[in-house]
This record gives C-alpha cells, sequence and structure tokens, in this order.
C-alpha cells in the first residue's frame, strides 16, 4: 500500500511557494500526494505586469488561474481538488471579507468538504498552516482552521456521519520553509561564495527581517535535486509570480549548497515520533497503515 500525503493550501500557487519540492520528492518515493486549493484565488491581484496586460486577466482570472493551477500540477504530478470556496481577498484592517467568501463560511461548515476528502484520499501524512496561517491573510487562518478540524475528527464516525468511511491521518505538519535558520544559512553561503553579488543587499534586508522570527522546525526533508522542478512549477502561476520575484533571488546550485530542505513542525502525531526528524512518514509502518 503507498503512503499518501495531503496538503492543504487556502489558494493556487501556494502549493508551488510551500512545499513544491516536498512533494517531487515524495512522489518520487513512490507515495502518492493530493493538493486541496481551498478557495480559486480569484480575489488575488495580478503580480506580472506581462500576464495583467492579457484581457483574460481581467475578463477572468478565475479561469486563469485554474490553467495556471493545471499546468503547475502537471510539472510536479501531484493530483488536485478544489475545495470549492470563494477568494476572501485581504481587506484592510477593519473591512470585513466579502459575505459568502471562504473566511466569511463558519470553520465548521467548511471543514466538512474537507472531512469528505480525507476519507476518500485517506492520507497518513497532512500538510498546512501553522495558526498564524504563515502569514495573517483570512483565507490562510481559515486554512488552518478546518485543516485542524479535519485532523480532529476526520476519524470520528459520529462527526460529519454523511462525509464517508472515518479515517484518521497519522501524523500533521504545519510548513515552516521560510525560516531564520535557512535564510540566514543561505545569506552567509552567499557573501562566502559571491562577496560583491548585488543580491547581497536584498538578502540582508530580508535576513534581518527573519531573524526576528523564532525557529520552530522539528522535520526537515532533503529535496534539493527537486528545486528546478520546485521553479517551473512556481512559474506556472504566472499571475502571481513575476519573473523577477524574489523566489528566484537564490540561485538553485547556491540553494543546494546552503540549504537542500524543506522544513516542517510537527504539529501533532498518533504514531511514535523522534524530537527531530529527516521523514515525514517517519512512524509509519508502510505495511499496516
Amino acid at each position: 500500500m503507498a503512503l499518501r500525503l495531503i496538503a492543504v493550501h487556502a489558494h493556487p500557487d501556494d502549493e508551488s511557494s510551500k512545499g513544491a519540492a516536498t512533494y517531487a520528492h515524495y512522489l518520487d518515493q513512490g507515495a502518492e500526494v493530493l493538493i486541496v486549493s481551498c478557495t480559486g484565488g480569484e480575489r488575488g491581484d495580478v503580480l506580472n505586469e506581462l500576464v495583467a496586460r492579457d484581457p483574460k486577466s481581467r475578463r477572468d482570472l478565475a479561469g486563469l488561474r485554474r490553467s495556471e493551477m493545471d499546468h503547475a500540477r502537471e510539472i510536479i504530478g501531484f493530483q488536485h481538488r478544489w475545495l470549492g470556496y470563494e477568494d476572501s481577498g485581504l481587506p484592510p484592517e477593519g473591512v470585513a471579507v466579502p459575505q459568502g467568501s471562504f473566511a466569511d463560511v463558519p470553520a465548521e461548515v467548511s471543514a466538512e468538504a474537507l472531512v469528505r476528502l480525507v476519507r476518500e484520499f485517506r492520507p497518513h501524512v497532512m500538510i498546512t498552516y501553522n495558526e498564524q496561517g504563515g502569514y495573517p491573510h483570512p483565507d490562510h487562518i481559515r486554512c488552518h482552521e478546518i485543516s485542524k478540524i479535519a485532523w480532529d475528527l476526520s476519524g470520528d464516525a459520529e462527526s460529519y456521519p454523511d462525509a464517508g468511511e472515518p479515517w484518521a491521518i497519522k501524523k500533521l505538519y504545519y510548513e515552516s520553509i521560510f525560516n531564520t535558520e535557512r535564510m540566514t544559512r543561505v545569506y552567509e553561503v552567499l557573501r562566502e561564495r559571491e562577496p560583491e553579488s548585488p543580491l547581497i543587499a536584498q538578502f540582508e534586508e530580508m535576513e534581518q527581517r527573519f531573524r526576528r522570527r523564532p525557529s520552530d522546525v522539528t522535520a526537515r526533508v532533503e529535496v534539493g535535486r527537486f528545486f528546478d522542478q520546485r521553479d517551473a512549477a512556481l512559474r506556472a502561476h504566472a499571475s502571481q509570480i513575476p519573473p523577477d520575484s524574489f523566489f528566484f533571488f537564490w540561485p538553485n546550485d547556491l540553494q543546494r549548497e546552503a540549504w537542500p530542505y524543506e522544513d516542517y513542525r510537527l504539529a501533532a502525531s498518533r504514531v511514535a515520533t523522534s524530537e527531530f526528524e529527516a521523514d515525514l512518514f517517519q512512524g509509519i509502518d508502510e505495511e499496516t497503515a
């Protein structure tokens, strides 16, 4: 029986910026990977000037982002499902999210659709965002909330009884890919290798910002050989990823030398595990899972 991983994201493109190399790694290992996009990204800004000139980006942004997601899926090879909720946008502080959008629908209601997918796919590992949503976007926070409900209740036969046969996920992780240790190490290697690089000033600003964040990493998966594939998936989301995006500031050969990992925090587990892990499936017996 193949091991199975489900990753729950707020918008199309989040899966490529937050874990794509991990998904490619586990697919290469023979695991099954399902990506869930909670919303269609309908209220996202078009961040790529070239794409903004395309009339489709103004006429049918939802359709454009679906096409981009399909392209990213082909590049990495994961399975994909839309949860079907409407993007909440990022309203100014004090302004309510649009009525009926993902963040407006009660979490316990939205969670049923995710519980249904969990019970259908039967994953051993779930990846999602931390309690702050990774960053405080209302859809990212709601994504965390419904993922936690699915973790808690998908194995409970009395919860969401019409959503399929119960299935208890073994392990829950929060992605922590942009963390202090990674940023500092890449910055140090860049200074050692290319002391005159114009990138140093840009990195210095980012490194200082990330240094204020305490590291919470408990799992580090070596995935450096999939960084080019990850970047291709990111570029597939062209409306969100301009050619000069900060995601591409650091050359992949430098990243592979400095930090060939994607990092996670183990949030909960129903199997025995260790204090620090190199494999998200650690503790899960493939034969009996």
